[in-house]
């Protein structure tokens, strides 16, 4: 039982340090929380909840940084990302445990492969398409729906979809990054904690540490290249995507 409240405690704080940097840090609560015995749902419920505090104080670091996104701007993107994290949170308590564990380790690929290959295919998008408001909209409200649906890598997502309409780099992407995700998580938490699908304890130890990680983090990810954040979020999901899949496997 101590194993696991520490496990919890240092995982909260890590996931806080990289959310802040790149996001995917439900890449370390999710395990964590399933290692010390809660069902998938829960998990990925009460990790979207344990990390909300620590994206807000990641918010807060960043809010001077706040601009338009791929030319539109931020309130329009804030009101699509709470309408599509209503959405996702909502299909989440619908769904299953036993849907959700075969569905996970496809999500996490998908935010992986988004990540890991978005600024390769970045150039030719952006010299063969120009989207307007309303696509970009669109996608935001896409992307809100798999924040409130699954919260693992949402900000992996947002990154990847960004970078490759706009052509920025990650530190540009950072401040309405944070804001975007924890609005999707806003109207995510609220659920979940109406529904009662929360594990408590564990949650609050995440949280703890997440808050301190989150504020480091974000100062931190002033200071660092972007090359270093993004290899060490690749290879962290990578790894991360692998273990899911095999688990799976094992049912």
């Amino acid at each position: 039982m101590t194993e696991h409240l520490l496990l919890l405690a240092g995982a909260g704080l890590a996931a806080g340090a990289m959310n802040a940097l790149a996001g995917g840090g439900s890449f370390v609560t999710l395990p964590a929380l399933i290692a010390a015995g809660v069902p998938s749902v829960a998990a990925n419920a009460s990790s979207t909840v344990a990390l909300y505090p620590g994206g807000l104080a990641s918010a807060w670091v960043y809010r001077q940084g706040l601009a338009e996104v791929c030319g539109v701007p931020i309130r329009p993107m804030l009101i699509v990302t709470l309408v599509g994290g209503l959405a996702g949170s909502l299909l989440l308590l619908w769904t299953p445990s036993s849907t959700f564990d075969v569905i996970l380790p496809w999500l996490l690929l998908a935010a992986t492969l988004a990540l890991a290959f978005g600024p390769r295919i970045a150039p030719w998008l952006q010299q063969h398409a120009r989207l307007g408001a309303a696509p970009i909209l669109a996608i935001q409200f896409a992307l809100g729906v798999y924040g409130g649906y699954f919260g693992g890598a949402v900000g992996l997502m947002m990154m990847a979809a960004w970078s490759l309409l706009a052509g920025v780099d990650l530190k540009q992407l950072n401040p309405p990054r944070t804001l975007m995700v924890s609005a999707a998580n806003s109207v995510a938490v609220l659920c979940f904690v109406v529904a009662g699908a929360v594990r408590w304890r564990e949650t609050l130890l995440l949280a703890a540490g997440a808050v301190v990680g989150g504020y480091l983090g974000a100062h931190l990810g002033r200071r660092l290249d972007p090359r270093v954040v993004r290899s060490a979020t690749i290879a962290l999901s990578v790894a991360m995507t692998v273990a899911f899949f095999v688990r799976a496997a094992r049912g």
